[in-house]
This record gives structure tokens, sequence and C-alpha cells, in this order.
């Protein structure tokens, strides 16, 4: 395998983390212990101090990490992400980029995502049919580095609705960042495209996105093209999500059983009382880091605080506000996942959403490292072996200098995170020192 710098390769064999504060992501508070590591699995948790001195030996080419007090804690899980979309300033630069070069530019996104500690993701969309499909076959056989990834393809959206971005006078497929689609047979086929071509899951618009023109709190697919999809998807066993930030259609996705909603910032008592009420089938993924930066930081970009844009996503994030607060009170499960990926999103600061649900949406700083960690294996529907530190459960784990339950402010700066681990192998190493050695005894 690939040399992973600092005196390391990413060889077979054990490795054991001692002398570090695991944080499980079960809500357990951290605790002093060790950690074995053998193939890409948890192998076994130890509480207490360390069983092995640094006289210490076993056998078999073990590699023990002395993490000298860094915390332990599962990878984390962006829930809403979106690889081909490119840190450009807007959606025109992202669909007009030929395919060649954005399949290049969706793996340099990959790379800055596991950069910083996320060492898998859900896709949200994808920008063009194949570039999710690819990126996730080069990320698993090891040729490009890149989290765990769930592919997703382009958003299916209605004639008019948000991704049918052609201007009236040039009705040119091609122009459009979405699939537009009229009635449910169409819906049908193009389902069966996307699946096809390798897809893991389905994405429907149905509500509008200021940016765009189509308002947010408008639904713009019928009944009929929703129930359509629904069946196609679950009859090949594909996950559904949706661009959900109407009442109407958070609605939708509990009557059709979508798992994945993404934003639904305007939900009404009706819709929460709905989504209460099926909490064990649907995951929310609020995208809060879109409204922040397009209301506040997007000024550089053409979008000025006190615009009337900026004011519609000021409106828009007070709105979500109130409603993640409601959610969260009626035990609804949250993820981290802020749509990054535009310029003033820039992909590998996916880690502000974690500060974000403490300061803004009243998480505990457990529950918000839980909201990137447990609830994001749900989100990957890999519940039972990603998103914990528990025995049986994949290595992806971060290794990092300070104690994020105190400030998960740290879990923003690259230099705190140690080491980065996925799947058992180092994408980033702990530097060799006295206290890490190989030892074959």
């Amino acid at each position: 395998m690939a040399d992973t710098g600092n005196g390391w390769d990413n060889g077979s064999g054990n490795v054991l983390f001692t002398n570090v504060r695991i944080l499980d992501g079960t809500g357990e508070y951290p605790y002093s212990g060790e950690l074995l590591v053998q193939g890409n699995r948890v192998k076994s948790i130890t509480k207490g101090s360390s069983r092995f001195s640094s006289s210490s030996s076993m056998a078999g080419g073990q590699t023990v990490i002395d993490g000298m007090g860094a915390t332990l804690m599962p990878g984390m899980i962006d829930a809403h992400l979106h690889l081909s979309w490119n840190n450009a300033p807007g959606i025109d630069p992202i669909q007009m980029m030929e395919v060649e070069e954005h399949m290049l530019v969706t793996m340099e996104m990959a790379k800055l995502v596991i950069d910083a500690g996320f060492t898998s993701g859900r896709g949200a969309a994808a920008a063009k049919p194949r570039l999710d499909v690819v990126a996730k076959k080069f990320i698993n056989q090891g040729r490009f580095p890149g989290p765990r990834y769930l592919a997703a393809g382009p958003e299916i959206t209605t004639v008019g609705g948000l991704g049918d971005a052609a201007p009236s006078h040039i009705p040119h497929e091609g122009l459009n960042l979405g699939l537009v689609v009229s009635g449910p047979e169409e819906i049908r086929r193009t389902v069966r495209t996307l699946i096809k071509y390798g897809v893991d899951s389905i994405k429907l618009n149905l509500s509008g996105e200021a940016i765009t023109g189509m308002g947010a709190e408008e639904t713009p697919m019928s009944e009929e093209e929703v129930a359509m999809a629904a069946k196609e998807a679950k009859c090949r066993g594909k996950i559904l999500s949706a661009h959900a930030r109407s009442s109407g259609s958070v609605k939708q996705c509990v009557r059709h059983g979508i798992q994945n909603i993404f934003h639904a910032s305007f939900a009404d008592e009706e819709a929460l009382d709905m989504l209460e009420a099926a909490k064990d089938k649907h995951i929310v993924a609020p995208g809060i880091a879109w409204l922040i930066n397009t209301a506040r930081h997007a000024e550089p970009w053409g979008i000025k605080p006190g615009s009337p844009l900026s004011l519609e996503y000021e409106r828009e994030l007070e709105m979500c506000i109130d409603t993640m607060k409601k959610m969260h009170r009626r035990g609804i499960r949250i993820c981290i996942g802020g749509d990054y990926g535009f310029a003033w999103t820039p992909q590998g600061t996916n880690a502000k959403d974690i500060q974000t649900f403490v300061e803004m949406l009243g998480f505990s700083p457990m529950e918000a490292i839980q909201a990137a960690t447990k609830y994001g294996g749900h989100i990957m529907n890999m519940e039972h072996e990603l998103g914990m530190l528990k025995q049986g459960y994949l290595a992806d784990m971060l290794l990092v200098d300070g104690d994020p339950i105190a400030d998960v402010r740290i879990l923003q700066d690259k230099n705190r995170i140690l080491a980065i681990m996925k799947d058992g192998k180092f994408h980033r190493a702990p530097k060799m020192n006295a206290q890490t050695r190989r030892l074959t005894a």
C-alpha cells in the first residue's frame, strides 16, 4: 500500500491505541483506556490504565500508539455531501464545467473532506450523472483518497423547479443541474436510469430554493410523481432523499417514506407531528451552514447582507433554528451536513456545523458530536457498524489533540487532528516518536 508519510505505511497488522481518552459516540462521557484495531474492525476496547508499559512486547508486527492523553473518537460523517460541488462562486461554474475536468475536481474535493476528519459521507446530489458513482468506485479501490461514500445522482426536479436552470428561450437539458421531468412515467424512467448508472440513493427536489427564484416554501412535485419515485426506488432497494424546505414537502417525505430529509426549515406543527410519529424512519439534515453563510458571508460573491436575497435567507435561518430546536426536543434524529461546496461554504470546513449545533440549536457538545458520528452512521444505513467506537465496528476514527467535549471548535483545526484512520488504515498517520512504536518481538 502507499506510504502515508511520517515513516508509516498502511501494511496489514494490528494497531493498539493506548493512553487515550475514548469518546466512543454512544453518549458516555470520555474515559481513559485503549483500543485495539484488527484488520478493518475494532477488536476490543479496554477501560482504565494501559496494560502495556514501554518495555512490553507483542507478537506479529503489532503497532502501538501512545496517544499521550489525546482523544480517540469516531471519524466524522457528513450527512449532506456534494463531492462534485467544487467551491465555485455559484451554480453556473459547477454545471457548466466540462465532465473531464469535473471528475478530477470531484476527487480533489474528496481529499479535502477526508483531510478535515470526515471519514464518511452521504452523497446529496451529483452535478453530473456518474460523478459520484465513479468517485465512490475509485475511493473504494484505493486509487484516490476520500471518505467512505454513498453515491447520489443528479437531483430530479420538475419543469421550472429547483435544478431547471435553462432559460425559457434556450430549453437545453445540458444547462440544468437537475434532471427535469414532468409526470409519473418520466419519473419512472429517470429513476430507473439513475439506478442503472449505479447510484445508492435517489434525490427529489420537492421544494424550491430562494437563490433560484422558486420560493423555498413552494412544493412543486405532485403526489403521483413522488409516489412513482418511491415505488421504483423501493423495488430496487434504493434509499430516497429529498430537498424539502417547505412544510408541504416534509409531509410528502413522511407520506412516501423518504428517509433522508434535507433542510425542513419551514415544517409546521402538523409536519412535525407526522415526523415525530415516524421518527424511526426519517433523518433530517438541515444544511444550516448554507443559510448562515449565504445570508451573512457571501458579499464577495455578490450577495450583500441586507439585500433582498440575503434577507430571505435570514428569514429562513430564523425559521430553521426554531424548527430544529422543536425537532430536537421531539427526539427526531438530526445530522450535520451544511451543503458545503460553494465559495462561501468551502469543502473542508464541514466541522463548523458541530459548533453551530451547539451555539444556535441548543445541542450539548456531546449531542452535537453524536450528530456528526452516531447518527451519521444511521444516515449511511450502517448504524450497526459505523459512527461509534464499539467492538466489531468499522475502524474509522480520529486521534484529536484535546477534548472536543470541552471545546467542539478544535475539530475544525486540522492541526489538532493527529491521525485519521479509515477502514483500519491510516489516511493521516501519527508522527513517529518515542511514544509510537512497531513491535515485532
